[in-house]
């Protein structure tokens, strides 16, 4: 022990062990101060910020205790200088890294705490959510980006070979960019869905000629939630290019059609008044809306539409059979002589004719 002492310097022991204790108070402070910010309601940072941020932290003052030289010098590794600062940059770039996308997620959580997506009018909550979710991927993936890059780069021999590939790269960089062409159209177009919105999560959409809602969106691909639980995978830039059916784009209430075929004696009166008789009866009926209009006539029958509207596409699904067995029972029950049939024509011979 006593020979450690006599080779190690003391300015450098006491460089080291200033550092220390100056990293263990910044950390101890600053889990002091996440921690109660964490239980105050009173502030927007949430609870268990402090588990979330405090690896990087860590590794962040790890990085600054690596570098210093008075660590080399206790450690009798004076030499080995250029891999300590190596480390301790590419362990830097990584705690960043790490604590960016931390404080990225926490920055999320505090914002969508305030919007409840579970609620019955959730128009506003599903935007926002929407747009912070494939906000958040872009970000992440461009520091992810930039974080490989500055390690690869802190290397000069990278660096020399980077600086060589970028100055003979004239045509390999045309190819690569015509290669990358849809990738790069695809990554846009996730960008253009997080600010124009035509779609948004838990939004009700046809695609493809199959009912669904959003399921997830990310920068490549969109998952839509088909109605028998099937999930169909869509590009981001179908919902550019093609169009789509949006039945909640701007709100979640939505019109149904009921058509019956009848025929001619239908008393159109009363069955207006069953209708309305049924709506009434329902909690499935928003009611707003309650139509019954004859929209057609052919020789055989008559086709009248049934309207009505409920508050979202699933509830007038419901509305819509309810409605549709309920007025054909009234048809059975009450006039069963108006169900549309095929009449058949029977023309008697002609007996004079026949006789002569």
């Amino acid at each position: 022990m006593d020979s450690f002492f006599e080779n190690v310097s003391k300015e450098s022991l006491i460089y080291l062990g200033l550092a220390l204790l100056g990293l263990i108070f910044l950390y101890w402070v600053t889990s002091i101060l996440l921690k109660r910010l964490g239980k105050n309601p009173k502030y927007l940072l949430p609870s268990g910020s402090f588990r979330k941020l405090a690896v990087p932290l860590v590794l962040i003052f790890l990085s600054i205790l690596v570098r210093m030289n008075a660590l080399r010098d206790v450690l009798n590794l004076e030499d080995a200088g250029y891999w300590f600062r190596k480390s301790s940059t590419l362990l830097f770039i990584l705690a960043m890294t790490w604590l960016i996308i931390a404080l990225l997620k926490i920055v999320k959580q505090v914002i969508l705490r305030n919007y409840d997506v579970g609620e019955t009018d959730n128009l506003k909550a599903r935007k926002i959510y929407t747009q912070f979710t494939i906000l958040e991927r872009i970000v992440i993936f461009i520091v992810i980006v930039l974080a490989t890059g500055l390690a690869l780069m802190s290397f000069q021999e990278i660096r020399e070979v980077g600086i060589s590939i970028f100055a003979s790269a004239g045509v390999a960089g045309i190819i690569i960019g015509f290669s990358a062409q849809k990738f790069i159209g695809t990554i846009l177009a996730g960008i253009q869905i997080a600010i124009a919105q035509p779609i948004k999560l838990d939004d009700v959409v046809i695609v493809e000629g199959e009912w669904g809602r959003i399921e997830e969106i990310t920068l490549t691909y969109v998952v839509v939630r088909i109605w028998d639980k099937r999930r169909l995978i869509v590009p981001t830039l179908y919902f550019i290019d093609k169009p789509f059916q949006n039945w909640t784009k701007t709100s979640a209430d939505i019109l149904g059609a009921v058509f019956l075929y009848v025929d001619y004696t239908i008393p159109f009166d009363k069955l207006r008044e069953e209708l309305t008789r049924i709506l009434q009866n329902t909690a499935l009926w928003d009611g707003e809306v309650n139509v019954l209009q004859v929209t057609d006539s052919k020789p055989n029958y008559v086709e009248v539409r049934a309207l009505m509207s409920a508050k979202d596409s699933s509830t007038a699904w419901d509305l819509r059979v309810h409605v549709r067995e309920k007025l054909i029972m009234y048809l059975q029950e009450n006039y069963p002589e108006s169900i549309a049939r095929t009449r058949v024509l029977l023309q008697q011979p002609d007996t004079n004719k026949n006789e002569s």
